[in-house]
């Protein structure tokens, strides 16, 4: 039976990409509510179904280590690979050699997993949106406002995941009055159930997440309220029928060449959707960095954090407080305010609260001005001798 993979017991079966963990820390990113497909599996492990494929993740200091599974559909396009080239070559030998000996026509062309480990590392840097630096963004964001520099010298790191629409839309309309461990037990059973397994390893076996046309049948709906999805079951088989049948399998996709709000306006058309949700797919999902979604947990940010009065007698998030909080937040942290928001939204939660009373390492900054400081002293006291 095949095992999870552990970075020490050696780098042979893993591959790296250059990432500092001020760039990418995999602990905050991918516990922080965003994703629910990724579970610790050894300690700095995260091992986590993406774009079909099983991987397991690890970081040392600059380094992102990263292994992939062999699953079925991953075995079967390589034997493709071997198909197609074998059938070139020997095509290719026949119009050079017409008399070539048989054995040479019908010797395996050796298939280097090349292709694979390009494909792998493009996903993982697709699926993390490493082309965007967060330093230079803290900076800005830093710079604008104190209190969010104060946050972010502690959960540095935080970055938005680009999620495939449907997988998350559908785990989305799931956290609906829900938290983050019930969210994962229902997306974990969602795709157990309507998912195609793709391996095992130890005791665990991984799914991919549901096609649409898997969500939208007609038991679905009954199904999963065995599975005690409550009335998320019928949202969930609704919306996926919704899609299939006004608007078809690339609907979601296309939503990322829509404009922010024309993308917005076009979810909340789904049974299940409203504004929270629309605003978690654009920014998770469709390449809507300002999208700024507002739950309970972020209007409190709001008050208690930026003195932000307006809708304080309200009991419950209206769509035009969702609008406001939202403008408020994109007009302090401008473009990227999704992503700023997520990394106060990560320091609110209570599984992170003891980050904030570990002792920080001095920023290097800090360190200087407290050794002008020093020399400062020592040539006062020379000079009073």
């Amino acid at each position: 039976m095949a095992k999870h993979a552990v970075w020490s017991s050696g780098t042979k079966l893993w591959r790296s990409l250059a990432c500092a963990k001020s760039e990418l820390r995999l602990d905050l990113t991918l516990a922080c509510g965003q994703s629910f497909r990724w579970r610790e599996t050894a300690e700095g492990h995260w091992t986590g179904v993406m774009g079909g494929r099983v991987w397991t993740l690890t970081q040392t200091d600059d380094t992102l280590w990263y292994h992939v599974y062999n699953t079925q559909d991953r075995q079967r396009v390589r034997c493709d690979r071997k198909r197609k080239a074998n059938a070139s070559l020997q095509t290719e030998h026949k119009k050079r050699f017409k008399g070539a000996l048989k054995k040479e026509e019908d010797e395996p062309v050796p298939v280097t997993s090349e292709n694979d480990t390009d494909e792998d590392e493009e996903m993982l840097r697709d699926y993390f949106q490493l082309d965007v630096r967060m330093g230079d963004l803290y900076k800005e964001w830093g710079a604008a406002d104190p209190h969010f520099k104060r946050i972010a010298d502690i959960f540095t790191g935080v970055r938005m995941l680009r999620q495939d629409p449907t997988e998350c839309l559908f785990s989305i309309i799931c956290t609906s009055n829900n938290n983050i461990s019930r969210t994962e037990g229902m997306i974990e059973s969602l795709c157990q159930t309507l998912g195609i397994r793709l391996c095992q390893l130890d005791d665990k076996s991984y799914y991919n997440f549901p096609t649409l046309s898997a969500l939208a049948g007609d038991s679905v709906e009954a199904c999963l309220r065995d599975l005690r999805f409550g009335y998320r079951a019928r949202f969930l088989q609704q919306s996926a029928k919704q899609i299939l049948d006004t608007h078809g399998l690339g609907w979601l996709d296309g939503l990322r060449r829509v404009p922010y709000l024309k993308a917005c306006d076009a979810l909340r058309t789904l049974p299940g959707v409203g504004a929270k949700v629309a605003e978690c797919v654009c920014l998770m999902s469709l390449d809507k960095a300002e999208a700024v979604p507002v739950d309970t947990h972020v209007w409190q940010i709001a008050k208690r954090d930026y003195n932000y009065a307006s809708g304080n007698k309200q009991k419950s998030i209206t769509d035009k407080l969702h609008r406001d909080i939202g403008d408020f937040f994109r007009n302090l942290w401008g473009p990227y305010a999704g992503w700023a928001q997520s990394v106060l939204f990560c320091a609110d939660l209570k599984k992170f609260q003891k980050l904030k009373e570990m002792p920080q390492p001095k920023k290097e900054e800090n360190c200087e001005e407290e050794m002008r400081v020093a020399c400062k002293k020592t040539k006062i006291k020379k000079e009073k001798n």
